[in-house]
């Protein structure tokens, strides 16, 4: 066999067809020489934090006293990225360069969602019944985010592990309700648009129906809800969960569509920790359609996970490709990542 027969299925680009992009595979460099950092597994901490200002009971910066929750616990952030006492922009000043720049009031809500009253625990390692509270609390504050005036998008999302930087290991997720629609959110709206036109067909259930054909990167699936790595994947170990019906916004879900997505949802970060031995790292978005008047019918629900690590240990950096030129080169396989969260054994694990 020669060099290039044994690279075959290793060394390609792919067509990201929700960014219009291609992403280049280069697997059979994953085992060069490195000298770059690793990362390591956190140090375990308490059930309670007198110094954490998540835990029940706490002050938190500004002085305020958390509850003394048992449950999820909602707040608004005290450092908000947007909020609704920013400063207002003159409007001399709000169109420089006659007209080239512009300066809005960075307006908005900022949210920070308490997941759990231990500090020592994350939506892994809760029952199911718990994990469905939170994903109730997140369609909550969604319905009531689309009554607000001027809020046109509401980006859920949860920072996991200080190498993603996250300054609290308390489990939360944070939430910016925006008077704008989130980039990727866009390029995905416009993907979904330009393949409607061209194809006659949902974007979306094409690429859901693709890989339950496929079935070699599907992680988990129920009922009602469905996991993969995607054929397109950019990060080493990126998931996507679907619920299987399509809903633009989480506030349409059933109950029973709920519990399956947090199910389905489980069962992914369950096999992140147990194939690596730690809590597992990650940026996970929760990806809906704008909460303005327009129609997003053809928009499909789903929630994405994008870990730093492309190997136990060794971090994903971006840079040249990524930073400089806008696309990624992954140095791994999206079907070989798949087999190894497949082959991890969730059905002993013990919810605390």
């Amino acid at each position: 066999m020669t060099e290039k027969d044994d690279n075959l299925g290793r060394w390609e680009q792919r067509w990201h067809p929700l960014r219009r992009e291609w992403v280049v595979y280069a697997a059979h460099r994953n085992f060069r020489p490195w000298g770059g950092s690793s990362v390591a597994a956190p140090d375990e901490a308490p059930a309670y934090d007198p110094d954490c200002y998540l835990c029940p009971g706490n002050s938190r910066v500004h002085g305020a006293r958390n509850p003394h929750y048992e449950d999820v616990f909602v707040f608004d952030n005290d450092h908000p990225v947007v909020g609704q006492n920013a400063p207002a922009i003159p409007r001399d000043l709000s169109e420089p360069a006659k007209g080239l720049y512009r300066r809005e009031k960075a307006e908005g809500i900022s949210r920070v969602i308490c997941y759990d009253p231990r500090h020592n625990v994350t939506l892994a390692q809760i029952p199911l019944e718990r994990v469905a509270k939170v994903f109730s609390a997140w369609q909550d504050e969604t319905r009531q985010l689309a009554g607000i005036e001027g809020i046109r998008y509401a980006l859920i999302f949860e920072n996991r592990g200080e190498i993603v930087g996250v300054s609290n290991p308390h489990p939360h997720c944070q939430l910016y309700a925006t008077s704008f629609v989130f980039s990727l959110i866009e390029r995905e709206i416009e993907a979904a648009a330009w393949h409607r036109s061209e194809r006659g067909t949902n974007l979306f259930e094409e690429i859901i129906r693709a890989e339950r054909s496929d079935a070699v990167r599907v992680i988990a699936e129920n009922e009602a809800a469905i996991a993969f790595v995607p054929f397109f994947a950019r990060y080493a170990y990126e998931v996507m969960v679907f619920p299987k019906s399509r809903h633009p916004t989480l506030t349409t879900l059933s109950e029973e569509e709920m519990f399956s997505l947090a199910d389905v949802f489980q069962q992914v970060i369950r096999r992140y920790d147990l194939l690596f031995g730690f809590v597992f790292p990650y940026v996970m978005a929760i990806h809906q359609a704008p909460l303005d008047p327009g129609d997003y019918s053809d928009y499909h629900l789903h929630l994405l996970f994008q870990p730093p690590l492309r190997q136990p240990g060794l971090q994903k950096f971006l840079a040249g490709p990524e930073i400089g030129g806008g696309n990624f080169m992954a140095d791994t396989m999206p079907e070989e990542k798949a087999r190894e969260l497949q082959q991890v054994d969730i059905s002993t694990w013990k919810p605390l």
